[in-house]
Formats: structure tokens, sequence, C-alpha cells
């Protein structure tokens, strides 16, 4: 079960997640703060895997105090300003909720947060493997089977997905190849990985995925070709 802590400096703010934290059984709200410099002495001194932490508060702004925590902690970060939401994605947030948000929106957060802690300590399922990409301002879970390709497109990746719609995230190809499990995908091309699953023909250096041709590169050929004639 996750220990949390919620800080933010309006008391109305904090019995809202006290109550929503009431409902779930899967973590456990053991204080609320509604002065930031108290709230960062405590998870200084007593460390918690999740942080509900309110950005706009003017004796310490949350981004600010999360900066300052000396131990790696969960965050999901609540604001009434949606602009913040970039500020927050930055600092590798799980989730923001924009205020007011309901029980249904807070239990999706959670929800985010808790596969995480579980992806972390290794007490998910071995049957389905999972990754874990930053997009769209919070944590996204992808089921590595579900990847048809990943294309490369500058600073940005698309990440093609069966049956689904795409998810852009803003990281390196090679960052990308670290995160998947070895064997089963392959980089064809500066620009091109792809599920070896996922490969429905290869012919004259073109692989075809889903109907969608990609090339592969000659500095990546003999190694594609070692591989898959395998």
């Amino acid at each position: 079960m996750m220990k949390a802590i919620a800080i933010d400096d309006e008391l109305p703010a904090l019995k809202v997640i006290e109550n929503f934290c009431g409902k779930v059984d899967f973590l456990t709200l053991e204080k609320t703060f509604n002065k930031p410099n108290e709230g960062l002495k405590y998870v200084n001194k007593f460390p918690v895997d999740l942080l509900f932490l309110d950005i706009n508060m003017p004796a310490l702004k949350g981004t600010d105090l999360y900066r300052n925590i000396k131990q790696k902690t969960m965050v999901i970060f609540t604001t009434a300003y949606s602009e913040y939401a970039v500020e927050g994605f930055d600092l590798n947030a799980i989730d923001y909720l924009l205020k007011p948000f309901t029980y249904e929106r807070f239990l999706q957060a959670a929800g985010k947060a808790n596969d995480y802690f579980n992806y972390l300590n290794n007490t998910a399922s071995t049957e389905e493997q999972f990754i874990y990409i930053r997009a769209d301002y919070s944590l996204i879970k992808i089921n590595t089977a579900d990847i048809l390709f990943i294309e490369g497109l500058d600073d940005y990746l698309k990440i093609h997905l069966h049956q689904q719609k795409p998810v852009i995230a803003r990281m390196t190809m090679k960052t990308m190849a670290e995160k998947l499990p070895q064997g089963h995908f392959i980089r064809v091309h500066r620009s091109f990985i792809v599920s070896f699953s996922r490969i429905e023909n290869v012919r004259n250096k073109i692989v075809t995925i889903a109907g969608e041709e990609i090339p592969v590169g000659s500095s990546y050929e003999e190694a594609f070709f070692s591989r898959f004639n395998k």
C-alpha cells in the first residue's frame, strides 16, 4: 500500500483529498499540511511514496517545494490554473489535477501512481510487460505487446499502437530502446524501431507492419537480417 501526504494552503482542498483517499484501498493518507514548509520538513524526515501537492501557494510554490525533497517521491500536482501543468510535467509528475476535480478524475490519477509504484517495486503481474512514457502532461502506461513500431520525429517520438491512438512523447530513440524489452524490438533505421512480432512482410529492405512500409537503413541492415533470419 502506498503512503501519501497532501500539502495545500487551502483547508477545503485538503478535505476533498482526505475524503477521496478514504475511498481508495491502495493508499493511505498519513497527514495533511496547509503550511508548505511544515509539509516539506515532514516528508524529508518521514519519506512517503506519493505527494498530493498544490502548485500555487504564496508561502512556497509547490514546484519549488518538490525540488527540495531529498528522496525520490511520486507527485500528483493539484492546481486551479492549467498553465502550471507544463511546469509540473517538466518535474516528472505522475499527473496533475485541475481544481475542482471529481472523484473519478482523482481515482484515475491515483491509479496511475499505484501502477507505477507496483512497477518500481516489481509487484506488478509478470504476465504482461509495460513501459511508462511521459506524454500529455502525465505518465502513460503502455503494454509493449501493443506497440507496432516507433517513429522518430526530430525531438519527439511517435509510438504507433495496435487499435489505439499513437502516443507522442518527447524523448530520444536511444532512451526508448533502453526501455523496451530486449529481444522483442530492433532498430531498423535511424528513425524507426519495430516490434518483431508485428512484422507482416520483409521485401527489398522494406518492413511492413499494419500496412505501413518501413525502410531498413544501411547501417542497421546487417544486424536486422541476422536476427530476423534466425
